[in-house]
């Protein structure tokens, strides 16, 4: 990664001679620069936290969304259309500020910042998580299903140890990818003041005045994320197939 680093540095100092770069802001040999460094990096961690909460709570609403899809049931399946639909058409910033700003007038209750994002990005990735569920509970044969059945297994054995393991396997990477995009979707929340990665290079911007160099470093910092996510997730899904 250091390597990465330094030839990204180095292509965007030789694309233009007009702009003096000031990388000495972010040099580490300095005591500013790592001082800027270290403030930058200190949203790294609500940052995760806030993406990692939220991803597992979309996962189980989205899990209990996909369910009345799969119904005969015109009602049922008009509550998991209406959800869906709903919040995907919804951007997230809009939802966001929403929940941020109205929650507290209609109901009365005090909530953070924090706490808004979970809730957003939650209920907006529950609405594809539910269509990802859906879609993998339904590619599962109905040889399966007559199976369980021939074994006595009831309905929600049968989804617990027969339907959901198998589906789950098929869906991992489509359930890696909504992380991928719920960590990104996670710089929304700087825009009500929660202190993350993104709301952190936002004040080093106002105080240092050096906006393309910070961003740059902002660049980085979820470039290395996503990168080392996606790794953890191939190693899941290699696990997944290897004991498959």
């Amino acid at each position: 990664m250091k390597f990465l680093y330094i030839l990204l540095l180095l292509s965007l100092t030789s694309c233009s001679s007009n702009y003096n770069w000031g990388w000495y802001i972010l040099d580490p040999r300095l005591e500013s620069g790592l001082t800027n460094i270290e403030f930058l990096i200190s949203g790294l961690g609500l940052t995760i936290s806030i993406s990692l909460i939220s991803i597992i709570i979309s996962i189980f609403i989205g899990f209990f969304i996909a369910l009345p899809g799969l119904s005969n049931n015109k009602l049922l399946i008009l509550v998991n259309r209406s959800y869906i639909e709903f919040f995907r058409a919804v951007p997230l910033l809009v939802l966001l500020l929403w929940v941020y700003y109205g929650l507290p007038v209609i109901f009365g209750i005090s909530i953070g910042a924090f706490m808004a994002g979970i809730i957003s990005l939650s209920l907006s990735d529950a609405a594809f998580e539910a269509e990802i569920f859906r879609a993998g509970l339904q590619s599962i044969g109905s040889g399966q299903k007559d199976a369980s059945k021939s074994i006595g297994l009831s309905k929600s054995q049968e989804m617990r140890l027969i339907i959901l393991p198998q589906a789950i396997r098929i869906i991992l990477p489509a359930i890696g990818n909504q992380f991928v995009y719920v960590l990104k979707m996670s710089s929304l929340v700087s825009i009500i003041g929660l202190a993350d990665l993104t709301r952190k290079a936002n004040e080093l911007v106002v105080t240092v005045y050096r906006p393309l160099e910070i961003y740059t470093f902002l660049v980085l910092e979820y470039f290395v994320l996503i990168l080392i996510i996606s790794y953890f997730i191939r190693k899941l899904e290699k696990k997944l197939k290897i004991n498959s």
